[in-house]
């Protein structure tokens, strides 16, 4: 398989440049996770990097190289967004149509 040397950005890796190995179609993993193993043997951490263009190409305008940047969030990707798949609401909204309990 092919790799190419990727550039990290932010976080705990800043500065860093590894290997990265391409998928079918050329380009590195949209996200990138990284775990790091806690000092006291617990659960490890896991440091999530997301993929960015690094630049543009010099005659046609496409993206030429990746870099990645650090997601401090850490969450993990929607996946892909489908028509028919309903959006998630924000954690602190009441579902439609439901009265708060305080509108009795």
């Amino acid at each position: 398989m092919k790799s190419e040397d990727t550039p990290f950005e932010g976080g705990p890796m800043d500065g860093r440049v590894l290997p990265v190995l391409l998928g079918i179609t050329g380009h590195p993993p949209k996200t990138y996770r990284i775990p790091v193993p806690a000092p006291d043997g617990g659960p490890p951490t896991v440091l999530v990097y997301r993929r960015v263009p690094r630049g543009t190409g010099r005659l046609t305008g496409l993206t030429a190289r990746w870099k990645y940047l650090y997601d401090p969030t850490g969450r993990a990707g929607d996946g892909p967004r489908w028509p028919w798949r309903k959006s998630r609401p924000a954690p602190d909204a009441t579902p439609q149509g439901k009265p708060d309990d305080a509108d009795g």
